[in-house]
């Protein structure tokens, strides 16, 4: 981490400093009183080093789930410093004793009450800072940033260097399969089928390229899933990933080695999986996959993550707008997510933080159920497709002890489930098409999500544009474009608009409706068919507007969280 810059004058400091003061004033010295300060100040600070603290983190301990007052992560979301707050009365040596005595960490922790820290780092105690002195605290501070955990740096350097190069690995990957192509005859026969396969289960329009890059994702994503989620069955037991395994066995059938190839980056790959080991919590891996993945794809591919339009869902929206389906369905139709014929989709899986959600509400007692009959869930794009299939049935690892595989889950196109020629054409294997077929079968009673926002394309010339959907299109112009008495009505091909009519009408008579989505439909003219649809077949329509607008700031993931609740059909 690069180092903090705080002087005892900065607002920061002060601040805190004033805040103790006020609390003594009153004589509030217990510890729900005293936090809020210290976590401010420690915020701050991260905030300096590209680092959050998040208050009252979860953490798994010699098996118990415990919560520590706060957590500094990184920009991987990994815990790299803990604080713990104690009250004024307590005994801080004591306090200590009885929670390193639990298994608290003592790789780098702050123990604080009003006056006085106490920190630890590598397991042993190296200083003791009066908070009351400006000089001190800074140190206490400056300390904690500056540790760096066991094989940071070579974290730090492999990890940039393989950002750096990966342009250059894809190509070296893209000329290995040109060459497969003219010289390797089981290859030609292969990929030629595989090429086939895509276009008509992916998309019809599916470049040469776009599969190829397919396949390198595989090549280059394979030893990741396989080490860091410890599943050394996860090319046999991914009914995708076998089928794709089937082409890349057939490359190596002549003079090609994966793992040649991929040695020279064995630094990063071992850095990797050993940054992933040095957490204890598989939510910890998750949201380290998640950001691997993101840094991974648009490092790789960048046109290919604009056409779909990914934007990671921040895991307090995910978590506030499941909540509040479970509140809405009990307050309004008297179930719950974990009761039978409670059927939830997620059509815009991404990397399975949705679903992932879901599982945790489920009752304990309901998940098995659920989990083999109730989720469903589709993704489009490979990369995220393989993470989402792990990070769900590795959260039904954690909650129930024995292992299954999610058949809920989809490689497929939600938009090309409504086309009948697409229905006819199949869906890339036999397995992945009955698990399309089992879910069309399915009464959806909630759908959530974030839909894809990309409507166009950055640049006229880059041959990205988004493809067209002949029944989807069809709906939004009869319904949204049909009521509208706007000239210009371009604005109603953006896939999120897609995104909600075909969840209003998959629902059926009763349901809910949460996505994320662009905000101009609540206001734009464009938007005026589609405004006055949303009133006559919804009940009730929550918005939430999060002051986020991904077109204009890409750094800024949040948009809006709509909420529609759909009572009755002939509403």
């Amino acid at each position: 981490m690069a180092r903090i810059n705080l002087k005892p004058a900065h607002k920061a400091i002060t601040e805190y400093h004033a805040s103790l003061h006020n609390i003594g004033q009153h004589g509030l010295f217990n510890e729900g009183n005293l936090s809020p300060a210290f976590a401010t100040l420690l915020d701050t600070a991260a905030k300096q080093v590209k680092g959050t603290l998040v208050q009252q983190y979860p953490k798994k301990i010699k098996g118990k789930s415990l919560r520590i007052d706060g957590a500094v992560v990184d920009q991987w979301g990994l815990p790299f410093g803990y604080w713990e707050a104690k009250d004024a009365k307590d005994d801080l040596k004591t306090e200590i004793k009885k929670k390193f005595a639990v298994g608290y960490p003592k790789d780098n922790i702050i123990f604080q009450e009003p006056s006085k820290a106490i920190l630890y780092q590598n397991e042993k105690e190296v200083g003791e800072y009066n908070l009351l002195q400006p000089d001190e605290l800074i140190s206490l501070l400056e300390r904690f940033f500056d540790y760096e955990p066991p094989a940071f740096e070579e974290w730090v350097q492999a990890e940039a260097k393989f950002r750096e190069q990966l342009p250059e690995l894809g190509e070296a990957l893209l000329k290995v399969l040109d060459d497969a192509k003219v010289n390797n005859k089981a290859f030609q026969k292969a990929v030629a089928g595989f090429y086939e396969l895509c276009r008509t289960s992916i998309n019809p329009n599916l470049s040469e390229k776009a599969v190829e890059e397919m396949l390198i994702q595989h090549i280059l994503t394979e030893r990741i899933f396989r080490t860091v989620f410890k599943n050394s069955e996860f090319t046999q037991r991914n009914v995708i990933a076998r089928e794709i395994e089937q082409v890349i066995l057939a490359l190596t059938s002549q003079s090609f080695s994966r793992e040649e190839f991929l040695s020279r980056f064995d630094h990063f790959y071992k850095a990797l999986e050993h940054r992933a080991n040095a957490v204890e919590t598989f939510a910890e891996k998750q949201t380290f996959l998640n950001n691997v993945y993101e840094r991974f794809f648009q490092g790789f591919a960048v046109d290919v993550a604009d056409t779909h339009g990914i934007v990671y869902t921040p895991q307090p929206i995910v978590n506030f707008m499941v909540k509040s389906v479970e509140e809405i369905l009990q307050k309004e139709f008297g179930k719950s997510l974990s009761d039978e014929n409670v059927h939830i989709l997620d059509p815009f899986v991404g990397t399975g933080n949705f679903i992932i959600h879901i599982i945790d509400a489920i009752k304990k007692t309901s998940l098995e159920h659920k989990y083999r009959h109730e989720l469903h869930c589709n993704e489009v794009m490979l990369l995220p497709y393989y993470i989402a299939s792990m990070n769900i049935e590795h959260e039904y690892f954690e909650k129930v002890g024995s292992y299954q595989s999610f058949e809920g889950i989809c490689l497929v196109d939600t938009f090309d489930m409504a086309e009948q020629a697409q229905h006819a054409l199949g869906f890339m294997t036999e397995e992945n098409t009955a698990r399309i077929e089992r879910q069309k079968r399915s009464p959806i009673t909630v759908i959530i999500g974030n839909p894809p926002y990309n409507a166009g394309q950055v640049n006229e010339n880059d041959n990205n544009k988004n493809r067209k959907y002949k029944v989807m299109d069809k709906r939004v112009a009869e319904t949204y474009a049909a009521d509208s008495k706007a000239t210009n009505k371009n604005a109603l091909s953006d896939p999120y608009v897609k995104a909600i009519r075909l969840a209003s009408d998959r629902i059926g008579s009763d349901g809910i409706v949460a996505l994320v989505t662009n905000g101009s439909f609540i206001n734009s003219i464009s938007f005026d068919g589609m405004r006055k649809n949303l009133e006559k077949d919804f009940d009730s329509i929550y918005v939430l507007d999060l002051g986020g607008d991904v077109r204009q700031n890409r750094n800024c993931p949040a948009r809006r969280t709509m909420f529609l609740e759909f009572r009755s059909a002939s509403v």
